[in-house]
């Protein structure tokens, strides 16, 4: 195991600036996730911790120890690419095996480990086929091996699942949680795909143009987004932003999308945040599954419109209108049967969001 510590890092290719000022702790045993949409820094970072990528300042400690001069040899570290990288020429059994081969191990210790190393991948039955003759997700179990067999200090995963088709990735979802735990592994592991990240990781670290927008639990990232980024890049569907209007009332809050009539309560301490910033400056965030639909009146719900119904299955994803503002509500299957039809909305106050729309930030309203 490792401690892996980067301190303002910075990497640039010309003017194009790929990761500012990152700071980011990977502690022993630490599954971490790098998150974000394509060209955020996440796969440069990986491979400057491997030691394939220079960086232009900052420091890169494994284990206390400053790595970012060693070459890529010298840090311990696994790295398993989104393809394969397997040598066509070589049975499964070699493949794993060729590292320790490097280090001219007996054929004993080669045998002994790299068995150990396929029984815990599951994969016993493979060794003696070559990568033409196995599925993707077994190509995928082999290198894996090849990166666990020398027991490195750290194994870092560039999508390692991106290339399998649906099942597979589940599957292999479930095996690479299983092995983490298994050999008690510090794991970074670089992903585009939430549902990855979510069921996977002990920490996220969510990154966009270069910039780590905030780090936590898959729990907190998704409960208590930091800024606008990570509230609509976290979940699926994604979160509702929309603007609004916040008015204090009489020990309350009200809050009025556009085109409302009626009004939404909060607590006072809504409005109390919202002067700090300025009314015109905010949004309100809200999850589909905070939105709470009825098909009858209640007290302190507003009246609404259904507009889309998307099935789900297990739920539907309905559409709603309310006032001028469209949002998307998360209800049992069948809740609702026919467009257009009226529903009464409330927003669950526990699990509503309020944004400054000019920096981003979410207001730290209950904290």
């Amino acid at each position: 195991m490792a401690e892996i510590d980067l301190t303002d890092v910075d990497k640039h290719f010309g003017a194009n600036w790929v990761i500012r000022k990152l700071n980011l702790r990977v502690d022993h045993g630490e599954f971490v996730v790098l998150l974000g949409p394509s060209g955020c820094g996440k796969t440069t970072t990986l491979r400057a911790v491997a030691g394939l990528e220079e960086i232009d300042s900052g420091e890169i400690r494994i284990d206390g120890k400053r790595v970012e001069s060693l070459p890529a040899s010298d840090r311990d570290i696994a790295f398993v690419f989104q393809l394969y990288s397997l040598y066509p020429h070589l049975t499964a059994f070699e493949n794993i095996a060729f590292p320790l081969r490097a280090f001219r191990m007996s054929d004993r210790e080669v045998r002994d480990q790299v068995k150990a190393v396929a029984k815990v991948l599951r994969i016993e039955h493979l060794l003696s086929k070559k990568p033409s003759a196995l599925a993707g997700g077994d190509m995928q179990r082999v290198t894996i091996g090849r990166a666990l067999v020398r027991r490195p200090k750290a194994i870092l995963m560039d999508e390692p699942i991106g290339a399998l088709d649906a099942k597979m990735r589940e599957e292999m979802r479930v095996e690479l949680r299983r092995l983490h735990i298994e050999n008690n592994s510090t794991t970074i592991y670089v992903t585009h795909d939430q549902i990855e990240a979510m069921s996977m990781a002990d920490r996220i670290a969510i990154m966009n143009d270069g910039v780590l927008q905030q780090v936590g639990s898959p729990t907190e990232v998704y409960s208590r987004p930091a800024n606008l980024f990570v509230a609509q890049f976290v979940g699926s569907p994604i979160m509702n932003v929309v603007d609004c209007r916040v008015e204090p009332a009489d020990s309350a809050t009200n809050v009025r999308l556009d085109g409302m009539q009626s009004v939404f309560r909060f607590d006072s301490d809504v409005h109390r945040h919202v002067a700090a910033v300025g009314h015109e400056e905010i949004a309100l965030g809200v999850r589909p599954e905070a939105v709470l639909v009825e098909r009858s009146d209640r007290a302190g719900y507003v009246p609404a419109e259904v507009h889309l119904i998307e099935p789900q299955g297990a739920y539907d994803i309905l559409d709603i209108g309310v006032g001028k503002a469209v949002v998307r509500a998360r209800t049992e299957s069948q809740f609702v049967t026919r467009l257009h039809e009226p529903v009464w909305v409330q927003l669950d106050p526990e699990r509503t969001h309020f944004f400054d729309k000019k920096s981003g930030l979410a207001l730290p309203i209950g904290e």
